[in-house]
């Protein structure tokens, strides 16, 4: 069964844009694992557009099911994870002033950095799941530099899937096997939403967690948070 994890990023950017705290972050995780989200994403950045750095000790106060937090691993990110302990943390290679996560990880180039910074999370008891594009080498450049889990980047299917929804996966799909033979599980996150989520977990094996912000908090916009986790979650069942 593949896990939904809510990025709740979009919804600190609204309360960002007004001060305040308007909507109550905290309370839309909380709410969101009531409606049958089985995790919590938070993401944020060293410019604080979106979560803020002091938002994750309330967020690791409540949050009951699994909580993920991403980020690129400089000092000040890692000093963040090791304080609040998430169950899993996502190892992603933005730049600072970055719109939004468009690329995964060279494992292969970025080997002894990786590696070094996943034992340290290990010490930790942390599970690290590395972004990475749907490339066979750099699932296995993850899986050498000991990662637990791989996190493919799918905004290339999202973007491609209209036009030709098998050979938008077919990376995907070849990508997982090889994840499956290695012994390495597999998440997935970026543009996944109601239209293509069934498609892509169907044709990716063994998919064990997506993250979906950006595209789930759009929807809650109609449907509403309750019934969008819901509508969601069908999609990957």
């Amino acid at each position: 069964m593949t896990r939904l994890s809510v990025n709740i990023n979009k919804v600190a950017l609204l309360r960002n844009s007004r001060g305040g705290n308007l909507p109550n972050l905290v309370q839309v995780a909380k709410d969101c694992e009531a409606f049958g989200a089985e995790g919590i994403t938070v993401h944020p950045r060293p410019d604080q557009r979106h979560v803020r750095y002091d938002d994750i000790p309330a967020l690791k106060a409540v949050v009951t099911t699994e909580f993920n937090i991403e980020g690129n691993p400089d000092g000040e990110f890692l000093d963040l994870v090791f304080a609040n302990r998430p169950d899993q943390c996502t190892l992603v290679p933005d730049a600072p002033a970055q719109l939004t996560s468009d690329a995964g990880w060279d494992t292969l180039a970025n080997a002894g950095f990786l590696r070094d910074v996943i034992a340290t999370l290990h010490e930790k008891q942390i599970r690290v799941s590395v972004f990475v594009d749907p490339v066979e080498k750099m699932v296995e450049g993850a899986k050498a530099a000991g990662a637990d889990r791989i996190e493919f980047y799918t905004g290339p299917f999202a973007r491609d899937f209209s036009q030709d929804p098998g050979k938008a996966v077919a990376a995907y799909t070849a990508a997982a096997r090889v994840a499956n033979a290695v012994g390495i599980g597999i998440n997935a996150g970026h543009d996944l939403n109601l239209d293509n989520l069934h498609f892509f977990r169907a044709h990716c094996p063994q998919l064990l967690e997506v993250s979906i912000g950006h595209a789930l908090i759009s929807d809650a916009l109609y449907y509403g948070l309750s019934n969008t986790i819901r509508m969601y979650l069908r999609q990957l069942r």
